[in-house]
């Protein structure tokens, strides 16, 4: 259904069913299991979890396996986002992360960190097809699940090189479905997406294509849905403490959420976070978190600052219910 204006209507990955057209992209360092669970909470269709190294599968990294390789029941379908640069590794990490239960595996040949594409990982994969074919061939080979890819359009303002490789990983590698971010991976966030190329992409394979890059709103995925033609739209930075976004582009919520379901939705981040790693490590963990939710919260600056040098859960908790402001109690 390449060009729907619907964004509710279901659709299929490699056979897999995703109840709709809204997701979450892989967010490094962050897309961990509640993070995915709460957009699937809030209505996203497929959650993809943060990129994990092929290699650290391989090897049976301890914290790789049970921290990345955590999935929650209620996640499903679930995508396992991986990266590396070696075909029998990607393989052998793909089969890994099929026994910890993802539905999809999904390879990152977009990340323009330098340290990611020194190993020849990540962006650097559009320079080499042949190793990116080799990649998704070996991943399905491995897991015996569908493989997408994640890549952006080209290494550089005006290269191409992305989309031709988006061709290839269709045609020549049985990739169910390609996410474009279509931008330049040296301009990173910068720059305007080009969603001209993402509807000749759309145009020119058979797979669903998800756009994705700058959907900071409902509004701004709207507009690249409409524009490019994509079957699906990758919410990433757009749904950092907002994840009532899914809501909003599934029909299901017109205004914004009130102050007491924004402290509710934190305190239930940090529940989660503390489920996860234990109370200290939640304590440093979340402070990545806190911004996000500081302005709907309409926060006092001591209040955030308090916040963000704090470690202490009970009281993190204790000034997070001071800012719920008028509603049900917390």
């Amino acid at each position: 259904m390449h060009g729907t204006d619907e964004l509710t209507e279901p659709f299929e990955i490699g056979g897999v069913r995703i109840a709709n057209r809204v997701l979450l992209a892989p967010l490094a360092g962050i897309g961990n299991w509640f993070v995915r669970l709460q957009a699937k909470r809030h209505g996203a269709g497929l959650a993809v979890s943060e990129m994990v190294s092929s290699f650290g599968l391989h090897h049976r990294n301890e914290r790789t396996l049970r921290e990345l390789m955590r999935i929650h029941p209620d996640e499903h379908p679930v995508s396992v986002q991986l990266f590396g640069h070696d075909a029998e590794v990607m393989r052998s990490g793909a089969a890994i992360a099929a026994e910890a239960g993802a539905d999809l595996i999904d390879i990152n040949m977009g990340c323009p960190v330098r340290k990611v594409r020194r190993t020849g990982a990540g962006a650097e994969l559009l320079g080499d097809p042949e190793l990116a074919l080799a990649l998704v061939r070996a991943a399905a080979e491995g897991s015996g699940l569908p493989v997408t890819a994640k890549l952006r359009s080209g290494l550089r303002p005006g290269d191409r090189s992305g989309f031709e490789l988006a061709l290839r990983l269709v045609e020549e590698g049985g990739a169910a479905a390609i996410a474009f971010h279509p931008r330049a991976a040296t301009v990173g966030h910068g720059g305007s997406p080009d969603y001209a190329l993402t509807r000749e992409l759309v145009e020119r394979v058979d797979v669903p294509v998800i756009v994705s890059g700058g959907l900071k709103s409902a509004e701004a995925a709207r507009r690249a849905h409409r524009e490019s033609g994509a079957d699906a739209v990758m919410i990433a930075r757009g749904a950092l403490g907002n994840p009532w976004v899914f809501e909003e582009l599934t029909g299901r919520r017109a205004a914004p959420p009130r102050r007491d379901e924004v402290a509710g939705e934190l305190l239930w981040v940090i529940d989660r976070a503390e489920e996860h790693l234990g109370a200290e490590r939640a304590g440093r963990y979340l402070r990545k978190f806190y911004p996000w939710y500081m302005e709907p919260l309409d926060a006092p600056p001591a209040v955030a600052d308090e916040l963000q040098r704090s470690a202490d859960l009970p009281r993190a908790r204790a000034l997070v219910r001071g800012l719920a402001g008028p509603g049900p109690s917390l």
